[in-house]
């Protein structure tokens, strides 16, 4: 097994904190992988595994278990795609933008506003990754899984991975336990060959993210391009001189409230209504009807609300940190915290811990961290 000497996990981590574990196994293949995870379940000890490390608050205390690193790469072409798509086996440890690098240069669509984006692949569907419109729900086939309980390996569908917003049955929300303890071992993915010319974008919401109107035609370099020229403007693609991208990227979720919730908050806060107003037909049969059609009991709407402005319009403005703490909120976006050069894992959970308490007298709203949290507390 390809156990090696422990490397801190401040050296792994976007947010640079952590101290080293006690042990740590690096697997380079698929079999290296299922192994190393069912000998560290049979030993029943504590573990986690690491992709990219952009997704992840670990603790300033030496981590008493195993963490074991998914070197794993490369994707192939394999059969079974729709008519105009090309299907794409991915492998877990898989740089996620150099794959959509790739898919961009063989004029595939389907994931080209997710460029720039840190990490590995096998973090995609955990959390249902999506930016500007676009979500991996929108073309994941199926994943490749190996159970914890069983240590089994299987090929499990889409559509019954519980995919939402930020989340699916794999993704482990802080201060709960993921619904299905698996690790992710490969993904397939359907992409539309679209040639790389402009064209009309069918998708509202990726039009309305990227400012097109429906008649505008772009190609998905032109996506790439845009997207990455954004995201670097937030501080959210990687740059090792700049300090505002040592950061887990958006460190709280976009909270999902009652519309009577999101009807409290100012009328500019940023809203989007996340379940349809479905017009639903009343099916009456005339032994039953009475003269009069009855009214349809009130349908509640789920409301996604902008975290980053409840922040920023609670007096937590871009660059603010607290007293000789050496965190900050992002000089480019309020939603990241940052590392500025030395910061701990406590000084960085002590940001957090702050925001969440602004946030909440202000707008009574408790904003929860997107990042996987190990041995650190809100």
């Amino acid at each position: 097994m390809p156990e090696i000497e422990p490397i801190p996990l401040r050296s792994l981590t976007t947010l640079r904190v952590g101290a080293t574990p006690a042990r740590m196994i690096d697997a380079r293949t698929q079999d290296e992988l299922v192994a190393a995870l069912r000998d560290v379940w049979a030993d029943g000890g504590p573990w986690f595994v690491l992709g990219g490390g952009s997704n992840l608050l670990p603790g300033d205390e030496a981590f008493p278990g195993t963490v074991i690193r998914i070197l794993t790469s490369g994707f192939e072409v394999v059969p079974g795609a729709p008519a105009g798509s090309v299907r794409l086996r991915v492998q877990a440890g898989q740089n996620w933008d150099e794959l959509v690098a790739w898919t961009v240069a063989q004029g595939l669509s389907g994931i080209e506003a997710m460029s720039g984006i840190p990490g590995t692949a096998g973090a995609a569907p955990i959390q249902n990754v999506g930016a500007y419109g676009q979500e991996i729900v929108q073309t994941l086939v199926e994943v490749e899984l190996i159970d914890e309980e069983t240590g089994e390996v299987s090929t499990v569908p889409a559509s019954e991975l519980g995919l939402g917003p930020r989340t699916s049955v794999l993704k482990q929300h802080y201060g709960s336990t993921a619904e299905r303890s698996a690790v992710v071992l490969s993904l397939t993915l359907d992409l539309v060959h679209v040639g790389h010319g402009p064209r009309p974008i069918e998708d509202a919401r990726l039009r309305s993210a990227l400012g097109l109107s429906t008649d505008d035609a772009v190609s998905v370099q032109w996506i790439r391009d845009t997207v990455i020229t954004t995201r670097r403007g937030k501080g959210m693609v990687l740059d090792d001189p700049d300090p505002d991208t040592h950061s887990a990227g958006s460190f709280f979720n976009n909270p999902i409230v009652d519309e009577h919730v999101a009807r409290t908050l100012p009328a500019e806060c940023p809203r989007w209504p996340m379940t349809p107003q479905l017009d639903t037909v009343a099916v009456i049969p005339l032994s039953a009807y009475e003269g009069f059609v009855p009214p349809r009991p009130p349908q509640e709407t789920l409301v996604k609300v902008s975290a980053a402005w409840l922040i920023e319009h609670s007096g937590l403005g871009k660059g603010f940190h607290l007293p000789r703490s050496r965190a900050s909120l992002s000089t480019k976006h309020t939603l990241a915290l940052t590392n500025r050069g030395g910061a701990t894992a406590g000084e960085i959970a002590e940001l957090a811990r702050f925001v969440q308490s602004r946030v909440a007298a202000e707008y009574g709203i408790v904003l929860q961290p997107e990042p996987v949290l190990v041995g650190v507390e809100l």
